[in-house]
């Protein structure tokens, strides 16, 4: 019988989860509410309850389980440590022991964007790729990175924090405390804060007309849609803070110096009017070598790369026991 293992990408308000084969085809899967104001257990034992139901479905039960999670865990003890946007902050959760009493098999616990990470290297555009980062784009902005086809973590299991380097000094301020950290420029709440103020200060016509007026319904493919059919002062704030995305690529390059460098969540799904200013910028913001074999490229896992970097997570726990 086909080895299967299971998988959950938790979020704020949902939990992706599904059971697949250690190749990352997918069995079964379903999506649940995360609930979180009900408490880790509570969480943890309504995932557990639908891996369960998963598994029934397939008739075979997994042989490992991995979790990604919005923060800090403790790798080893498999605990989480901080997930900031989680009531109670999930301080010194026991995940790994919780779950594990339930579903029978090994747990293993990975941040978000790590798992992310993992799944476009494993089982996307990172396949066959030596070294490789990747930016997740989203309501914030996390990151992760691999050398010699393995994810560096570092003790914290935090190495990859790409979306807290500081861009501008006297920036923004940041949720982290620092001020101008590109996630504080590039992430989804910054173009669309910019968007909603150029609407409401009527320098984007086609926007305020694609969302009928309405704030609530703008969001970067929207920003980017508008702009592709002549809000020409949205396209220039999107080139703008695409230009600060370069510059971060541009920082990643020169440190790492890696093969590949992957954008994924909702602000790459801006598509091309935001990926090649990134390509521009990137390269002129590197001196010290040639960046023609680096490539920039939107997932082609999207919304997927974090749940399936989670059943990678899994199926790697079967292989190094």
């Amino acid at each position: 019988m086909t080895t299967l293992v299971a998988g959950a990408d938790l979020g704020g308000t949902t939990v992706s989860i599904a059971l697949a084969t250690c190749d990352g085809t997918i069995v079964a899967e379903a999506k649940i509410p995360t609930d979180s104001h009900e408490g880790p257990e509570a969480v943890l034992s309504r995932i557990s309850d639908q891996v369960l139901a998963l598994a029934k479905e397939a008739g075979s039960s997994p042989a490992a389980f991995g979790l990604g999670v919005p923060g800090l865990v403790d790798l080893k003890a498999g605990t989480t440590k901080f997930l900031p946007n989680m009531p109670t902050q999930w301080r010194d959760v026991e995940v790994a022991k919780l779950v594990s009493a339930k579903l029978d098999c090994p747990v293993r616990l990975l941040n978000d964007a790590r798992a992310a990470t993992l799944g476009e290297l494993r089982y996307g555009l990172g396949k066959g790729i030596n070294s490789m980062a990747m930016l997740t784009l989203g309501t914030g902005v996390g990151g992760g990175i691999a050398v010699d086809g393995k994810l560096v973590l570092g003790p914290l299991g935090a190495a990859g924090e790409l979306g807290h380097q500081r861009i501008m000094p006297d920036g923004p301020i940041c949720g982290c405390g620092q001020r101008g950290c590109l996630e504080t420029l590039v992430s989804g709440p910054a173009f669309t804060g910019e968007a909603v103020r150029l609407l409401k200060a009527g320098l984007a016509p086609g926007l305020h007309k694609l969302v009928g007026g309405d704030i609530g319904k703008v969001s970067p493919r929207e920003m980017a849609q508008a702009a592709r059919e002549g809000d020409e002062v949205l396209a220039q704030s999107i080139k703008r803070r695409a230009g600060y995305l370069g510059i971060g690529v541009a920082n990643v390059v020169t440190i790492l110096h890696p093969d590949l460098v992957v954008l994924t969540g909702g602000v790459a799904e801006m598509g091309d009017i935001l990926i090649d200013p990134v390509r521009t910028a990137a390269r002129e913001n590197v001196g010290m070598f040639p960046t023609e074999n680096v490539q920039v490229e939107k997932s082609i896992l999207g919304e997927k790369a974090g749940l399936l970097g989670t059943i990678a997570l899994a199926a790697e726990s079967l292989s190094n026991q």
